[in-house]
């Protein structure tokens, strides 16, 4: 059967006499329309970018730079203001066994806990805590506790100290017993925060990309030998005004 709406001599003479009725054009009125409303849309809005002179463009852009540069100062100030809140503690708290539930087991559920258990007669204990206490001034968000090891253990042998134990979200992350593997009396603060930064409860040190450091020390060659180059041309250029 023929189909009434195709372009045929044929269908036009029918629509001619009435036979055959118009073609329907709505669905093709409708793309006409909405394509030239687009057209005009951006037509206006590249006039309007047109009529602009070149400072009233610089602006627009300091606009939106100045709206991103808002936009991330206030995501970086909402993250120094959260770190802030976590940094609070900054040295190494003495507690006794009555206040240990609410000192470490429930303030680890806040942020990562470490304990001494130590004895003031044993010296690599002293060590500990001096080590223990310059970590603490350096990393705030970490808490750190000491208490003498037989009030909280009792008949806690002296071989066994100095421990260090380690709570996270009220459980013990990591029980660490003994001063050889501290490093005895050779123990430096610096190994100590690699070993507590291994389990977690301090941030690891920051480490040198070496390819990184690479192509710096290349951009910086090239970029000396591109200047050496030039001074050496301006010298040149100087030599024939002689």
């Amino acid at each position: 059967m023929d189909d009434p709406n195709e372009d045929t001599e044929w269908n036009d003479i029918l629509r001619a006499r009435g036979i055959l009725p118009p073609k329907d054009e709505q669905s093709k009125d409708e793309i006409e329309d909405w394509f030239m409303e687009t057209l005009k849309a951006k037509q206006e809005a590249d006039q309007s970018l047109a009529n602009k002179t070149l400072d009233e463009l610089d602006e627009l852009e300091d606009e939106e730079d100045d709206r991103i540069i808002a936009e991330y100062r206030r995501k970086r100030l909402e993250e120094m203001q959260a770190s802030a809140a976590k940094e609070k503690y900054g040295d190494v708290m003495e507690i006794s066994k009555p206040e240990f539930i609410k000192q470490v087991t429930e303030a680890s559920q806040e942020c990562m806990v470490v304990v001494h258990l130590y004895q003031d007669a044993i010296p690599v204990c002293k060590v500990m805590n001096q080590c223990l206490s310059e970590l603490a001034r350096q990393f705030k968000a970490t808490k750190f506790v000491k208490i003498v090891a037989d009030q909280c253990i009792p008949n806690y042998p002296d071989r066994n100290v100095p421990t260090l134990v380690i709570y996270d979200r009220g459980d013990i992350k990591a029980n660490l017993v003994g001063a050889i593997q501290f490093g005895g009396m050779q123990m430096t603060t610096k190994s100590l925060r690699a070993l507590l930064a291994s389990y977690g409860a301090l941030p690891p040190e920051a480490t040198v990309d070496a390819d990184k450091e690479k192509k710096k020390t290349i951009y910086r060659t090239s970029a000396s030998a591109a200047l050496s180059s030039d001074e050496e041309d301006d010298d040149d250029s100087d030599q024939g005004y002689y």
